[in-house]
């Protein structure tokens, strides 16, 4: 059958369908969640919902927040860490995660746990004999995005408290599983560093972290909250909010760390990631991400390095190669690495340092040429080609990898470096209003690019998050017992743009993954020895006002 891709433009948006067949294309059907979101950006106001702290404004805030962030436990549960186990609870314990005592911050009636508590988690399944580990994080995931995500996909408001259902990591119950959440605020905002000499300049920041409950809710859905808190932005308390790189670097290394950092502590010292603890006991480790691969959080997932913009030296940490944070032992590298970057060349970038090569920003050229096979190196490499499916692509070279023993590196991507981001209704066709209105409109300092315009060559020349999860897991398994991340990036992508179509299609996708890892656990062993941790490194501030409108 023949697949045939449309060009649209109507109503102020354009993008690519997909059609199987030949003939003219159909009208584009209805798009409830496009229009919802096409009507806010234009007129700056939604009676449905806004993004900070000013209901009168569709958008006041592009950043992250402080709010407590889910977590799905399959295989294993979170009683070691919540409720009466909880950190919050423990001046002491505070104490040690913090550097300090913040203020507010103790609460002896907390349920929730900390972001390193979920480090803890994966090294206790590894000890109890746990052979398969997977952390699959949703970037920028919070509960109420992951509701309306759910309401949008489901046609109906089911829940208004609690775990939640509409999803596989919500629905799922092949296995016992558990549901908690935890806060994410970092050791500090405001630290300052050297790249070349990878020193940390003010160790301690500006900001100091923290959660106060009573400022930022006792659960996720608490609405007894204040919206400024939670944006860093209380002059009661204002306690830093985090970003990916320090969130991630809590969730793989136990250690809360300042805004920036790639596993490093507060002064910039490595640590080690529950990657590289389980790789010395045997394991094959692995990540997979939706965006450029040493992006913050795969990239916290492995490497080490004061900066999170020093993307080529965090690759070669990935890969097993020296290093500016490794120039004499490099780290072994990870068995499989797999996600966006390709196509995303500049000529030079002050953040990389003065060993930064121009070309590809994320993994420069000389990193690929020494770790292809084809040259001696250990790396199978899986490169998004043009006429070329990206799903068979990587497929081929996973087979390859299983049958020979080779490691695995797939490089894809469209637009920025990142896989083609679904919008609410799967297809690509993001809404596109003119950058001018949205700046005029929201009065933020943030300058807004165009959305991306997929092509047809994007869509088919690129695999999915659920299929390189998928080829991870048959590459990495062949060798015995393994560890793998697997990251929905877009979320986050969608979140910063202030655009919930955008934000529900990441979901989507990122749930499509889930039932994939969920899909090849059954066929493969089941769940005897297998753990599966489903969270976020970090939530967003979208207010949802009138769940009705997503229902509809």
């Amino acid at each position: 059958m023949a697949v045939t891709f449309f060009f649209f433009a109507a109503a102020g948006f354009v993008g690519w369908v997909c059609q199987a067949g030949g003939g003219r294309a159909p009208p584009a059907p209805a798009d409830r969640v496009a229009d919802l979101e096409r009507e806010a950006e234009q007129t700056g106001r939604a009676a449905w919902g806004h993004w900070g702290a000013v209901a009168e404004r569709f958008v006041e805030w592009s950043n992250h927040s402080n709010r407590l962030i889910p977590v799905y436990t399959f295989g294993l549960t979170l009683d070691a860490v919540a409720g009466s186990k909880s950190p919050y609870r423990d001046a002491a314990r505070l104490e040690a995660l913090y550097g300090r005592l913040p203020e507010g911050t103790l609460n002896p009636a907390a349920d929730y746990f900390d972001q390193t508590d979920i480090h803890r988690l994966q090294l206790a399944a590894a000890a109890a004999g746990t052979k398969r580990i997977i952390l699959v994080v949703f970037d920028g995931l919070d509960w109420t995005t992951t509701r309306t995500a759910a309401i949008a996909a489901t046609g109906r408001d089911a829940y208004a408290s609690g775990r939640g259902t509409g999803f596989s990591f919500q629905d799922y119950r092949g296995a016992p599983t558990d549901f908690g959440f935890c806060v994410t605020s970092p050791a500090n905002d405001g630290t300052t560093f050297d790249v070349d000499a990878q020193a940390v300049k003010n160790p301690g920041g500006t900001t100091g972290g923290g959660y106060d409950a009573a400022l930022g809710g006792a659960t996720p859905w608490d609405t007894r909250v204040d919206l400024r808190y939670l944006t860093g932005r209380s002059r009661e308390r204002p306690h830093a909010v985090t970003d990916s790189a320090a969130s991630a670097t809590s969730l793989c290394s136990g250690r809360k760390t300042y805004n920036d950092a790639i596993g490093v502590d507060p002064d910039g010292a490595s640590l080690e990631s529950v990657a590289v603890t389980l790789q010395r006991q045997g394991f094959a480790v692995g990540a997979v991400s939706s965006v450029p691969v040493s992006h913050a959080t795969p990239a916290c997932a492995y490497a080490n390095n004061v900066s999170r913009d020093d993307y080529q030296d965090i690759a070669r940490d990935q890969l097993g190669l020296p290093s500016i944070s490794h120039r004499t032992e490099p780290l072994p590298g990870l068995d499989v690495l797999v996600g966006g970057g390709f196509g995303a060349d500049v000529r030079e970038d002050k953040g990389q340092g003065a060993n930064f090569e121009p070309g590809n920003k994320y993994v420069a050229e000389s990193t690929l040429a020494a770790i292809d096979v084809a040259g001696g190196g250990r790396y199978r490499l899986a490169l998004r080609t043009p006429g070329r499916r990206g799903a068979d692509v990587l497929a081929e070279a996973a087979r390859a990898c299983v049958a020979d023993g080779r490691r695995l590196f797939g490089f894809f991507g469209a637009g920025e470096g990142h896989l083609p981001f679904a919008t609410a209704d799967g297809r690509f066709d993001p809404v596109v209003v003119d950058p001018a209105v949205r700046e005029k409109l929201e009065g933020l300092k943030k300058k807004y690019s165009a959305p991306i315009r997929y092509t047809p060559a994007d869509i088919t020349e690129n695999p999915t998050l659920a299929e390189m999860a998928t080829a991870a897991l048959d590459v990495l398994a062949a060798r015995g017992a393994f560890w793998l991340m697997v990251e929905a990036g877009d979320v986050d992508w969608a979140c910063h743009a202030n655009n919930i179509d955008n934000a529900i299609g990441a979901v989507k996708s990122g749930d499509a993954a889930v039932r994939a890892i969920f899909r090849w656990i059954e066929t493969h062993g089941g769940w005897a020895d297998t753990a599966v941790i489903v969270t976020s490194d970090h939530g967003h501030l979208f207010v949802l006002t009138d769940p009705a409108a997503f229902a509809r």
